[in-house]
């Protein structure tokens, strides 16, 4: 099984066909084509389904990518004697944590790291055991409720966040709630919380933003609960008003994450340290 044709497999999956990951390798796309027919023979099972113009993993190439994925980490590992932090890294982050958490880490990492490729991707809750373990990101920043522990991954509770009520400045008997989106990892905290204090919901919104929400909630179309760090500033200027949730009520934790198997680069190491070292700082 030839290192070459792995990669080949992973650049596909990543790129989204053949004829990117073929621009994006160097091969003409016949080459790429051959490594996955090569590859195919010796695993004695179809790797892509060929629907016209679109090529998907197979189920058998679902089950397959993984080991590919770990195959190439160990191969780099094995290469690796720099210890200087080069190379690539993505790191997979939620929406929300992009407010007030990433910047400052992000600039402090490209200052002292200058020859890493740091890039960003954002993702679900829910699918960011697969991420991890395909290899679409290294590392992941995410917002999660106190007992999330996927057995896959090794997962660092760094710290657990407070939890804010947000409405308009203005008190209006307001009957919507905002939530992030159905799949948020707080949704079930702020239905908790809605129940403890019996609410009288009429009616639900969700949005894709933190951005979004609080526009919304200035403007009086609903409420909402969100981290405190991600409005900070308007509890500050009173462009929102704010109740904060009391400690005992469920709450959510921001996590860093990586799969176990993983092997932790230069480049890994190092981003792990900064974000420990700032959340130490975080309020």
């Amino acid at each position: 099984m030839e290192l070459r044709h792995l990669i080949t497999l992973k650049t596909i999956v990543e790129k989204g066909g053949f004829k990117r990951a073929a621009e994006h390798l160097g091969y003409a796309q016949s080459s790429v084509t051959n490594h996955i027919k090569e590859l195919e023979e010796e695993v004695g099972k179809p790797l892509f389904d060929r629907l016209g113009k679109k090529v998907v993993l197979t189920h058998y190439g679902h089950h397959f990518l993984p080991y590919a994925v770990k195959i190439i980490d160990l191969y780099s590992q094995a290469l690796n004697t720099n210890e200087e932090p080069t190379g690539d890294l993505v790191i997979g982050i939620a929406e929300s944590l992009t407010i007030g958490r990433i910047p400052l880490i992000l600039l402090e990492y490209k200052k002292s790291y200058p020859k890493v490729n740091l890039s960003l991707k954002s993702i679900e809750n829910y699918n960011v055991a697969a991420n991890l373990q395909n290899g679409d990101i290294d590392l992941a920043l995410i917002l999660e409720k106190e007992d999330w522990s996927p057995p896959e991954l090794h997962c660092e509770q760094l710290k657990r966040e407070r939890m804010i009520l947000i409405s308009p400045t203005e008190q209006e008997d307001i009957r919507t709630v905002l939530y992030t989106e159905r799949s948020c990892s707080y949704k079930s905290v702020f239905d908790h919380y809605i129940q403890y204090k019996q609410m009288d919901v009429k009616e639900s919104l969700d949005f894709q933003s933190i951005e979004a929400i609080k526009q919304c909630v200035r403007s009086g179309l609903g409420i909402s609960l969100v981290p405190y760090f991600s409005v900070t500033e308007e509890l500050e200027s009173n462009k929102l008003y704010g109740e904060e949730v009391a400690p005992e009520h469920p709450g959510i934790s921001t996590y860093l994450a990586y799969h176990k198997d993983k092997w932790l680069s230069p480049s890994i190491n190092s981003m792990i340290t900064i974000i420990r070292d700032h959340a130490k700082n975080w309020v």
